[in-house]
């Protein structure tokens, strides 16, 4: 419950309470002059300073470890150009002379858990300035007037503290901007959201270069295509910041930061665990970490190990193991469905394979994880119909070995499908170049079908020579549960029986 919420709910209780003591008969006129009287103190305490605004969460050093931004990894490109906009503060004398105006503004964009906050707490501690923070929601309330002077006083606060502490820059960050800042004229029923807007535009412009305290507004969303484009001009927001995901090398600096304080076993590779977790954000990297700890914790010891590591990658990924199990027959189907998804990833790229579990965890029964060997930002027509013959392996190894299908590859079919359609709006099917808004669905079906047909031929050709090698993994898989992805390739290769490498193009 947000303390807006708190605020209106006590006012309704009071208003409530005082309308049963008039309908009672009582005399409310000493009631009213206490109120009065404490809410009149009230207000002479927040025009002192002496109470701290809703919502405002005051940050200076002698209340909360300083961040820096060498603590914060995988963003090299966002640091460099927050620090650049930063420098205009910190040299002002200089960039003055060159006429350079001082930035009012800038704009972290990004997913979430991209460090978005710590890196407005590491401009704070780099410019050694005052840091209030607080979030879009805290300006938003039912009472017309309320966003806007919340407004006023946040920055009045800014000032005032900095001023108190002999400092010349004050820093106010808010998070989730979108809320605060949202296109005007979308909300004609409640006005509160425009005004509150409005009242943030008048305050921006205000910011003077000459002022004693300078203010620079720090603002984090991940939502930008929501903010009303007078946030978004020069003058206001004139520095837009991409705070994105990490990539390998940024990723195996973000775990380095998070087991500085974590004993590992020999055998942790944090660049390989880096490599396993592509789409990983700095705050699922944490956690990742975190977890792999809890891991070494349950089993009593008292280093982090490799195996700890990848559980927690799967934990992550997937959530914790269930305590629901499939019966026999399930747990065997389970077992063939997720062997085929496994075979065909070697047959397509060996050495992809890295988990093979019949573990059931968070809505799946089971599951295959695949090493990417690198990070990947654009795909070929290979890769993609790669994906959708592994998509497709499950129900069709099914399919080979009971002669029937099961409700577990719907998961597996809604991924092949997007794929195709990825092929198709990428330009790379029959149909050519074509804009997805312009096809005909039913031709659009066509061609998706098409695909998917192709494929399931090409993985039933592939899987049919494998019949006997499916039934020996699924054996195993069903006694032991899960296999690493090296395990399972030891497997494969038994009897000298090389993987057949099927051709996608």
């Amino acid at each position: 419950m947000t303390k807006g919420l708190v605020k209106e709910i006590g006012i309704g209780i009071a208003l409530a309470f005082v309308g049963f003591l008039i309908w009672q008969g009582y005399d409310i006129l000493p009631l009213m002059f206490l109120f009065g009287f404490f809410a009149a103190i009230y207000f002479v305490a927040e025009s002192k300073g002496l109470v701290k605004p809703v919502g405002v969460q005051e940050v200076t050093n002698k209340n909360i470890n300083e961040v820096y931004f060498d603590d914060i990894g995988g963003q090299a490109s966002a640091i460099k150009e927050l620090k650049e906009a930063l420098d205009f503060i910190k040299n002002y004398e200089k960039i003055k002379e060159l006429g350079i105006r001082p930035l009012k503004g800038i704009l972290l964009l990004g997913p979430p858990g991209t460090g978005k906050t710590l890196m407005a707490k590491a401009a704070a501690t780099y410019t050694d300035a005052v840091y209030i923070a607080t979030s879009g929601s805290e300006f938003i309330e039912m009472y017309a007037g309320v966003g806007a002077q919340r407004v006023r006083k946040l920055f009045k606060t800014a000032r005032e503290k900095a001023a108190r502490l002999g400092k010349h820059n004050a820093m106010i960050f808010i998070d989730e901007i979108d809320v605060l800042g949202g296109r005007r004229g979308q909300n004609s029923s409640h006005m509160e959201y425009d005004q509150t807007l409005n009242q943030l535009l008048v305050e921006m412009d205000g910011l003077k270069n000459h002022d004693s305290v300078k203010v620079l507004l720090i603002a984090a969303t991940n939502r930008a295509d929501m903010l009303d484009p007078a946030l978004l001009r020069p003058g206001r927001f004139d520095r837009h910041v991409k705070v994105d995901l990490p990539c390998k090398d940024g990723r195996a600096e973000i775990l380095k930061i998070h087991t500085r304080n974590k004993p590992l076993e020999s055998d942790v590779e944090l660049k390989e665990i880096a490599r396993e977790t592509f789409g990983f954000s700095g705050a699922h990297l944490e956690s990742l970490a975190n977890e792999a700890a809890i891991y070494a914790f349950r089993e009593g010891m008292y280093k982090i190990t490799r195996k700890h590591f990848k559980d927690a990658i799967d934990k992550v990924i997937m959530g914790e193991k269930l305590d629901k199990r499939p019966n026999t027959d399930e747990l065997k189907r389970v077992s063939v469905h997720e062997t085929g998804h496994a075979l065909m990833s070697e047959i397509l790229k060996p050495g992809s394979v890295s988990t093979l579990t019949i573990s059931p965890r968070g809505n799946a029964l089971g599951y295959m994880r695949q090493t990417p060997e690198d990070d990947t930002y654009l795909y070929t027509i290979d890769y993609l119909e790669s994906q959708i013959c592994i998509m497709l392996a499950g129900a069709l190894t099914e399919e080979l070995i009971f002669g029937n299908r099961s409700t577990g590859a719907s998961n597996d079919f809604e991924k092949a499908v997007d794929l195709a359609k990825r092929i198709i709006v990428s330009g790379m099917s029959t149909l050519g170049v074509v804009s997805e808004d312009t096809v005909p669905k039913d031709k659009m079906h066509d061609v998706i079908t098409e695909i998917i047909r192709e494929q399931e031929a090409r993985v039933k050709n592939s899987l049919l020579s494998y019949r006997r090698k499916i039934i020996e993994i699924t054996d195993i898989l069903l006694e032991q549960e899960q296999l690493s992805g090296n395990d399972f390739r030891i497997l494969v290769m038994e009897n000298n029986e090389p993987l057949e490498k099927v051709s996608v193009s």
